[in-house]
């Protein structure tokens, strides 16, 4: 679990970044692609194809443009018909996505009741934080965002349940997770981005560095490894801890206000969460 914390506090810290130094100064997809880029520049180096049977390998590079490439798609088209605060509340179902679809897909046995609750529990601590007024017209948005929620949800879900060795010779295989994300986000920038609004100044390319490297090379790594030895509840509840700590961290060095009665709250029903979906400790 600490791993899925750790990565966490990661993300959080990244995420402010984008909003304080990218957002609407580079484009989008020009930024996911340069990302996508650069973690796999990170993990080429290590990468060993004969670790692993053709099979899987297309299979590993599937998931990693399901999880990254289409769900980052869909989400940037989102927010031509959602507010940030709408697209914030209309991720929090994700939970629900990783548990309905692990249990349809791969389980011979229902899921324990609790991780269920653990999910639903997950949903409604992140609602109480981020719930706000909607605009008239967010359906389309909404169905955007469900399907970005439903392919990172699937993502996670089938990388846990994809036979890939141990960690070493996951480290060796990673590249081809990256290699399926690079492509489409390669794709989307094509058809969708906006060329006049490049990285071009040295803080907005030493921020897409460290974007690349850490948050999306190491981040998706350590995630993706810690998924395999979790189970499903708490990875399902991992999701939405981030946004208390993306709340947290916009307080600490940007001082954006807070709701901390809504916070507290929030928090406290997400930590009840992933304390039901520790129960059954189970690796399933």
């Amino acid at each position: 679990m600490w791993i899925l914390w750790a990565v966490t506090a990661l993300w959080a810290a990244s995420f402010s970044l984008i909003g304080e130094f990218l957002a609407g100064n580079v484009d989008g997809y020009i930024a996911v692609f340069i990302r996508m880029l650069l973690a796999l520049l990170l993990f080429l180096p290590f990468w060993r194809p004969k670790r692993l049977a053709a099979r899987k390998q297309l299979l590993l590079a599937g998931i990693g443009a399901i999880q990254i490439g289409i769900m980052y798609l869909l989400l940037y088209h989102a927010f031509i018909y959602l507010s940030v605060a709408e697209v914030l509340l209309f991720t929090i179902f994700t939970p629900l996505y990783v548990t309905l679809i692990d249990d349809v897909l791969f389980q011979r046995k229902h899921l324990p009741a609790s991780w269920w609750l653990a999910a639903v529990l997950a949903v409604l601590g992140a609602a109480v934080i981020r719930f706000n007024p909607l605009s008239d017209e967010f359906l389309t948005g909404f169905l955007l965002i469900q399907g970005a929620n439903l392919c990172f949800a699937a993502g996670q879900v089938f990388y846990k349940r994809l036979p890939l060795g141990d960690e070493r010779n996951q480290v060796h295989v990673f590249a081809l997770f990256f290699i399926g994300a690079t492509v489409t986000t390669g794709i989307a920038m094509a058809a969708f981005a906006d060329f006049s609004l490049r990285p071009s100044t040295q803080l907005q390319w030493g921020i897409l560095l460290w974007l690349g490297l850490a948050a999306s090379g190491v981040g998706y790594l350590a995630w993706n490894l810690a998924s395999k030895r979790v189970n499903t509840a708490q990875l399902a509840t991992m999701n939405n801890m981030l946004i208390p700590a993306g709340l947290l961290v916009n307080f600490i060095f940007w001082g954006n206000q807070v709701d901390w009665l809504r916070l507290a709250i929030g928090a406290v029903i997400l930590g009840s969460a992933v304390y039901v979906a520790s129960l059954r400790r189970r690796l399933n």
